[in-house]
């Protein structure tokens, strides 16, 4: 079966076909490097990484890019606030969104651009969509005509008038049209700059992934991803400008991700519920945290709230469980069982059940409802009285494989630490106090198997690793 997904562009679920056989041409919009990245910002880095992830499970080589906006207004405001030059700054956040979404278990991209190493192809881009007469500059501004480009407004599907309705000329603008947007803008005094044809200055934020996307992935890109707040005005610009320029299509299919809310409110400022990604993940499991990011559909919005993300980490843990319960078993199994076949066959149609669910637009939800299942029955499998080692390893490759494709590695876990052993051991005594014997019993189940022996005393529960 070929993999479908949700082209943005037709608003219709499309078979993928690649540019090139076997290969695949994926940009994603990066961020812009002036503070820590919030939860909204890591759910399309999780997301796409998945969708990475299961196209290379498929066969596919994929080359993936994945850019930072190093210059910018906000970069170099924040860099008159803190006292550095703009590149330490810029430096700085990019290192940590590398280490927050490498916590989140998320892959390293083919490139890395940055707006910065990339000035020479972003003029000479400009140059071109000036000498084409989509742009024009003024007193050392130059901005593009999205009237001049007949598909302006295909991507966010809204007409040309519907779009002029709510654009403004600001104050110290020189454009033509309230439509027109900078391509490149002239340096104020103070200011990192670049020698331009048009003078000192440095590019507009959209001409940016046009030209990253065209020097590291070719002219036509098969897919191009961000959040669904990129998909107007940005990435209808970047649309406008490679087309434009190329006179060929940018990418054939383009995928958005749903926003995030708050306890059911939207993330903002100013409602003072903006969670920064670097303090989840020092509070929480990153692959909890990654695990509660897939258990809703990508285009869904999804809610955020400690407790969604509890069940999520006890989701995980239960899957979890029964991969280390088969490990345990496998000590004395006794290979004598003649349903071998009949297990094997059950295990390999869950493998088949989650492609069907991934291949039907990255429904990651409803994949890990099937590892949830396949979980279930390795459980109903260990209780036999006898079991094979060929259908226990089956199991755990099952689930090693499956939940890997999600971005989570069981074969990589670490050793527990102390401070972790003993929230377990909190987390058990307080299910057991709400008679909650099934979590209880997961948490003993789960210590038992990464070699942590519990000893009940009358001072409370003691711990020993074996």
């Amino acid at each position: 079966m070929s993999i479908k997904l949700f082209n943005t562009l037709t608003r219709e679920k499309e078979d993928f076909k690649p540019i090139e056989p076997g290969k695949l041409k994926m940009y994603v919009c990066g961020p812009t490097v002036y503070n820590y990245i919030h939860i909204g910002n890591a759910r399309p880095a999780i997301v796409f990484d998945t969708v990475r992830r299961y196209f290379e499970y498929k066969g596919y080589e994929v080359d993936y890019v994945l850019n930072f906006t190093d210059v910018d207004d906000k970069i170099i405001q924040a860099a008159e606030e803190s006292g550095e030059d703009v590149r330490t700054l810029a430096d700085r956040f990019i290192d940590a969104y590398l280490a927050d979404v490498q916590a989140l278990g998320v892959k390293k991209a083919t490139h890395h651009p940055r707006v910065t190493e990339t000035m020479d192809d972003i003029i000479a881009f400009i140059e071109g969509l000036v000498d084409k007469g989509y742009a024009y500059e003024v007193e050392g501004d130059v901005y593009f005509k999205p009237r001049s480009f007949e598909g302006y407004g295909k991507l966010s599907h809204q007409s040309i008038d519907e779009l002029r309705v709510g654009a403004r000329i600001q104050v110290g603008e020189k454009k033509e049209d309230p439509l027109d947007f900078a391509l490149w803008k002239q340096a104020k005094d103070g200011e990192v700059a670049w020698d331009s044809p048009w003078g000192v200055g440095r590019p507009g934020w959209h001409i940016e992934c046009s030209a990253m996307a065209k020097k590291y992935l070719g002219e036509t890109i098969d897919i191009h991803a961000g959040g669904q707040d990129l998909t107007f005005p940005h990435h209808e610009n970047e649309i406008a400008q490679s087309e434009s320029m190329n006179d060929k299509p940018f990418a054939n299919y383009w995928m958005h991700n749903g926003y995030i809310n708050i306890d059911n409110e939207k993330m903002s400022k100013s409602l003072g519920n903006f969670v920064l990604t670097k303090d989840l993940i020092k509070k929480h499991d990153p692959e909890a945290l990654r695990f509660f990011m897939l258990s809703v559909h990508y285009r869904n919005p999804i809610n955020f709230t400690e407790e969604l993300l509890g069940s999520a980490k006890n989701s995980l843990e239960r899957i979890k469980t029964a991969y280390h319960n088969l490990e345990h078993r496998k000590q004395t199994s006794m290979n004598l069982v003649d349903n071998k076949e009949e297990w094997l066959k059950k295990i390999k149609q869950f493998t088949l059940d989650f492609e069907k669910e991934m291949d039907d637009d990255f429904n990651t939800a409803n994949a890990i409802s099937v590892l949830f299942d396949l979980a279930k029955e390795a459980n109903i499998y260990l209780d036999q009285e006898q079991t094979h080692t060929s259908v226990l390893e089956a199991f755990q490759e099952t689930i090693v494989t499956l939940l890997g494709i999600l971005g989570i590695d069981l074969e990589e876990e670490q050793e527990l630490l102390d401070e972790e052993i003993e929230t377990l051991i909190e987390e058990r005594n307080e299910a057991r106090k709400n008679k909650d014997y099934q979590r209880a019993d997961e948490i003993r189940d789960l210590l038992k198997n990464r070699s942590i022996i519990l000893e009940d005393t009358a001072q409370g529960v003691r711990w020993k690793r074996g």
